[in-house]
């Protein structure tokens, strides 16, 4: 059985930066408060009319396809992790696959949120494994500052979410010292409603009434202390439970790159696990928390400052919306 191995990774990032001290003007928060509770001292927000999910997903996949040394023609299928796709329907893996020249291969969509890359990385290791792809295109993209509530009610969320998109390429190996050695997946439908999106949904009789799109539910809403409570005991858990299904100890992890939700996360869980701040990569502090897209882009800016060295031991984790938690460990 083949392994899938990363042999490429890209992002892009919106030019328009938000700082703490703009959100001031427009809510009744300070830098001082956003800092300490999130870690973040600004973000990018999409600029209408340049940005969508689709054209800052292609900009992020050419990077990923120049740097994994292939053609753009050589991948065979396209894996896109988003919760804010630019259209209801379609999903946008066909839209960036048509903006590729790549019609044709097939192009899977799944919702996932804040888990999504790793969801979508473990789906793509097992079409590689079982032989059926040989380079999977994996993205994570959203525009969330479009669904912010950005009043004093809505201003725990609005200071963290922001936008982005990250990506990578998956590549067929046989050689037995790189590449992805296992994916872990869990969810608690339980909980979706502490983190999410009610409308538009399908089950109303009118899904885009006036009160609908002026009322609460059209944006995100975010139970912070459920999420906090259960994002640091899930993510402990299922970063131990990689290092355990591969007989490895917290200690050989060379860097752990955490969803970046919020840096006392982050942190509490660098803590837990004894590592030092040179094996886990944060980037939060800049880019918010971009969701699907936060460890494709926290795993290219880490490449571009040379903290992925050929055979490292990775460790992927992410908690969020669902609640849903995944882990992938991998030698680069």
């Amino acid at each position: 059985m083949k392994k899938s191995r990363i042999v490429g990774v890209g992002h892009y990032l919106p030019e328009r930066v938000v700082t703490n001290d703009d959100l001031s003007k427009i809510m009744n928060t300070n830098n001082e408060w956003i800092v300490e509770r999130t870690g973040i001292h600004e973000r990018r927000w999409f600029t209408p009319g340049k940005d969508t999910v689709t054209s800052m997903s292609v900009e992020a996949s050419k990077m990923a396809i120049e740097r994994a040394g292939i053609e753009t023609k050589d991948i065979d299928f396209i894996v896109f992790a988003t919760s804010t796709p630019d259209y209801f329907a379609p999903g946008n893996g066909v839209l960036v696959q048509r903006e590729l020249g790549l019609q044709g291969i097939g192009a899977l969509d799944i919702r996932n949120a804040c888990s999504g890359f790793v969801y979508a990385l473990s789906i793509a290791d097992q079409y590689i494994k079982t032989g059926m792809y040989k380079n999977i295109l994996i993205i994570g993209a959203e525009i969330q500052s479009s669904a912010l509530n950005i009043t004093d009610e809505g201003r725990s969320s609005a200071v963290i979410f922001a936008d982005g998109a990250g990506a990578a390429i998956l590549q067929a190996t046989e050689n037995s010292d790189y590449g992805v050695l296992s994916t872990h997946l869990h969810a608690d439908g339980d909980y979706c409603e502490e983190l999410y999106v009610k409308d538009p949904g399908s089950s109303r009789e009118n899904r885009l009434s006036p009160d609908i799109v002026d009322g609460p539910s059209f944006k995100l809403q975010m139970n912070g202390n459920a999420v906090f409570k259960h994002a640091v005991v899930k993510f402990q858990e299922v970063i131990e439970e990689a290092l355990e299904a591969n007989g490895k100890d917290k200690s050989e992890i060379d860097l752990l790159v955490p969803h970046q939700a919020n840096l006392r996360i982050s942190k509490y869980i660098q803590e837990k696990l004894q590592l030092p701040d040179e094996k886990v990569f944060n980037n939060i502090m800049y880019y918010g928390n971009t969701t699907a897209a936060t460890i494709p882009i926290a795993l290219s800016e880490a490449f571009e400052q040379g903290k992925l060295k050929s055979g490292d031991l990775v460790c992927l984790a992410a908690f969020g919306s669902g609640f849903a938690w995944a882990s992938a460990l991998l030698n680069w």
